[in-house]
């Protein structure tokens, strides 16, 4: 019997000499469209298994066993397949690796761009001295805090800008006139028109108080006119001063001619006496004589807790600011010069130490005008002003008049033996007399008080390192 032909080749099988464990890492990574190898025994020979992902096998696939010597596969594929997987594959992956590439440079470009802007704040604002902006109510803070960020750099220009700035005085004119027609009716005894004709006029007035966008007509500024020129509205307003609820109502009603110009540009005097409705917290950062500086306001933080007296030893110094020209004044059946005096006393007792406190004695003009006025004298409402003396050596203000001076080193005495009945030598408060709608006095008493905070640095730089020599 002559012998069997040879076996014929079949064409498309792929014959691979390689152990398993043997093939590069890269064909056994998991990626979208893989080819995964999977031995089975089959007729006495290893076979390999095309699956693709998501594919369940058609068979059990055995454990992994360890690496063993070299076993024939054969992949049951046809060469066209296999072509188009590795193109498939290889298109695949990399894909994947240019999308990481490019997450990782767009997450690069966002950490240099972030250390440059922290190196840039650290060149502007490092070292920077941490200011807390504390005093009651109506004491002037909003208008100190709107200097300081004129003293960061003026920026009224623009058209856009200009437009607001005038709503905004006409605004505090609005709120001028309607909150003196309001208080006609709320004093006892009543205030009444010196004109009753005017009355359609208050009617009108009051009529628009609701309305969030008022577009000021000629009439407007017409009747808010007149109605400040009745003699009922001056003595309604004369009575009103003794509340100090219409602190610059007077200011704006006295400029009507001016403020109602088509053109009218609003000075930074006028922008600094408009009412800021400002939130609980607010902040800005400016710099004097090359110090930098970040005052914070918390806005209704009359007094001090435990809790805040930690956080004061984050802050290099605390200004303090009190309204001078409020001994007058009654809010709740209490003096609010005395509330002022509660107020510091309670703040000093929980004043860390050492401490810089920097106490700005305010509205100056306005103390000035009621002392040279003669209405309201300050031994009615504080008796030992009576017997008062002015200090020796005080150099007074050129051009100030002698009760004036004596008037306000009278206050400034108030809140120091508050501070020298404590007994402590280790906190400093350093008064400053001030105006804060003078921007020249306010940029005198900033370059004044940023060698003071440096001064305090230093000295509580030197009293820690003393401390922790003492405990080494």
């Amino acid at each position: 019997m002559p012998p069997p032909p040879p076996p014929v080749p079949q064409q498309g099988p792929l014959a691979v000499d390689a152990p398993l464990h043997s093939l590069p890492s890269w064909h056994t990574r998991p990626c979208q469209n893989q080819v995964r190898l999977q031995l089975r025994p089959e007729q006495g020979k290893q076979e390999a298994e095309v699956q693709s992902p998501g594919r369940r096998p058609s068979s059990p696939v055995p454990a992994p066993r360890s690496p063993g010597p070299v076993v024939p596969l054969t992949l049951q594929l046809p060469s066209h397949s296999i072509k188009a997987s590795s193109s498939r594959l290889a298109m695949s992956c990399f894909g994947i690796y240019r999308k990481e590439r490019e997450d990782k440079e767009e997450e690069l470009f966002e950490v240099r761009r972030t250390q440059k802007q922290l190196k840039e704040d650290k060149r502007l604002y490092a070292p920077t001295h941490h200011l807390l902006l504390l005093g009651p109510k109506e004491s002037g803070k909003s208008t100190l805090f709107k200097q300081a960020k004129m003293l960061r750099g003026p920026g009224f220009n623009g058209a856009s800008q200009r437009a607001t700035e005038v709503q905004k005085v006409r605004n505090s004119l609005k709120e001028a006139i309607e909150n003196v027609l309001l208080a006609m009716s709320s004093l006892w005894p009543p205030a009444e028109l010196a004109n009753p004709e005017n009355q359609f006029r208050v009617d009108y007035i009051l009529g628009a108080r609701d309305e969030l966008s008022f577009s000021f007509p000629p009439e407007f500024f017409e009747h808010a006119k007149a109605l400040w020129e009745d003699e009922g509205v001056r003595s309604c307003y004369d009575r009103c001063m003794q509340t100090g609820l219409l602190d610059h109502s007077r200011y704006f009603l006295d400029k009507i001619d001016v403020i109602r110009k088509p053109h009218y540009k609003p000075k930074p005097e006028d922008l600094f006496r408009c009412r800021l409705h400002i939130p609980r917290i607010f902040d800005t950062k400016f710099q004097v004589e090359e110090v930098n500086f970040h005052m914070l306001c918390m806005n209704g933080l009359y007094h001090i807790n435990r809790v805040w007296a930690e956080i004061l030893k984050n802050f290099s110094a605390i200004i303090f600011v009190v309204d001078s020209s409020s001994y007058d004044q009654n809010f709740m059946g209490t003096n609010r010069l005395q509330e002022a005096l509660n107020i510091f006393r309670s703040f000093w007792s929980r004043c860390p130490r050492p401490f810089c406190v920097l106490l700005f004695l305010n509205k100056q003009d306005l103390l000035a005008e009621k002392v040279l006025a003669g209405k309201s004298k300050i031994e009615d409402h504080f008796p030992e002003f009576a017997h008062y003396t002015t200090p020796d050596g005080v150099v007074p203000e050129p051009g100030e008049d002698p009760h004036v001076t004596r008037a306000k080193y009278f206050i400034c005495d108030k809140f120091l033996s508050i501070t020298s009945a404590s007994g402590n030598e280790d906190c400093h408060c350093y008064p400053q007399f001030t105006c804060a709608m003078d921007h020249r006095n306010i940029q005198r008493v900033f370059s004044q008080c940023a060698q003071l905070v440096l001064y305090s640095v230093k000295e509580r730089a030197a009293l820690r390192m003393k401390c922790a020599l003492i405990k080494a």
